[in-house]
């Protein structure tokens, strides 16, 4: 990552237009996690540069004082400092992403046939993808392929279509629906340590569908249109395979929990690399998507992860609950920018403090 640029609120494009108070919301319950916390310690042992969190308790206690769109951005400007974050690359891309809602079965029906894959108790995880299979033997060996564990099968916790599990899969965690108006949440529990590929990339690659296509929308509609064994093969060209627990669905209109385990706040929870961020951070963004009715910036605080999130300005934007948020999400998918907000006496100890009173490009720490 390339040294963090301090600047000034009123040069961030939109500062003046960005609805506040989704972030601030998901902010709030990033306090509630730094509140239990050792204040001592770092933020994120990859970004030290990002603070202690007793850096971060008195902006913590300050928001609470928020009560309208006005008083949140004074706060906020009050509170900290903004820095632009680079990669050395250039490279920048921001997606989507959605809490699915889908039909579902106890038991296998026509077209409700593909299982929805409970944690299995022969999963070791040992963090990050260092994932493993124990075997009956008292050895291990990596966890198996997407495609071994299908072979092979799995425990259900329930039945869904196909694209459903698979999607499902790739949003980390969702809501299953059954005929007698059972809700039962899905919640994203282990995945199998491999990396993930992108099932949009290896269909453009054959010319199966289009540019214009290679949406969670024009992947759908494409598995729709093969055949069984096709849309298999397409699945399993992603080896990457997700496991999930069973939640009861305590309050309809709260997110899933993302990798801080707090609920995600529609529009204002994102998830990030967190080799390069800290999680539970605010964050201010630039882009463009139809979802977002073209340019658009906001306020999103980093608070989950993903396995294809990967770069210093990268971010997947976490869109609500449903189809609607699933169609504005599948359609993001571009370039963008990203300012870290840091509380201002974190700011003042970035290396380089000298350019840092006219707003300069910060050198890199020596």
């Amino acid at each position: 990552m390339a040294p963090p640029i301090p600047a000034a609120f009123d040069a961030l494009p939109g500062w003046d237009r960005a609805d506040l108070l989704p972030g601030l919301s998901a902010m709030e319950k990033s306090c509630e996690v730094f509140q239990r916390r050792n204040p001592a310690g770092f933020l994120s042992d990859q970004a030290k540069w990002a603070g202690r969190v007793e850096d971060w308790l008195p902006a913590c206690a300050a928001l609470d004082v928020v009560g309208d769109p006005s008083s949140a951005r004074a706060v906020v400007q009050a509170l900290f400092q903004p820095v632009e974050i680079l990669s050395v690359s250039g490279d920048s891309k921001f997606t989507g992403y959605f809490e699915p809602v889908y039909e579902a079965r106890r038991t296998p029906q026509y077209p409700y046939t593909e299982p929805v894959p409970a944690l299995p108790g022969d999963l070791v995880s040992e963090g990050g993808d260092n994932v493993y299979q124990r075997l009956s033997n008292g050895s291990r060996r990596p966890y198996p392929t997407r495609a071994e564990i299908t072979r092979n099968g799995v425990t259900p916790l329930a039945y869904a279509h196909p694209a459903d599990v698979f999607f499902l899969q790739i949003q980390g965690s969702g809501k299953l629906v059954f005929p007698d108006g059972h809700v039962m949440k899905a919640a994203y529990a282990a995945h199998n340590g491999r990396p993930f590929r992108s099932t949009a990339n290896w269909l453009m690659d054959r010319g199966w569908i289009s540019r214009g296509e290679a949406s969670m929308q024009g992947i759908r509609a494409w598995m729709d249109r093969a055949s069984p064994e096709r849309v298999r093969e397409a699945m399993n060209a992603n080896p990457r395979f997700v496991f999930f627990t069973a939640e009861p669905v305590e309050d309809g209109a709260s997110g899933p929990k993302g990798a801080m385990t707090v609920p995600l706040t529609a529009m204002g929870s994102m998830a990030v690399d967190r080799s390069y961020h800290p999680l539970g951070v605010p964050v201010f963004v630039r882009t463009t998507s139809p979802g977002l009715g073209g340019d658009w910036s906001g306020l999103l605080v980093a608070q989950d992860t993903g396995g294809a999130i990967k770069g210093a300005v990268r971010g997947d934007i976490y869109f609500g609950t449903g189809a609607e948020a699933g169609d504005r999400a599948g359609t993001m998918n571009a370039p963008g920018r990203l300012w870290m907000l840091l509380p201002r006496a974190v700011a003042t100890r970035l290396p380089g403090r000298d350019a840092y009173a006219g707003l300069g490009r910060v050198p890199p720490a020596p």
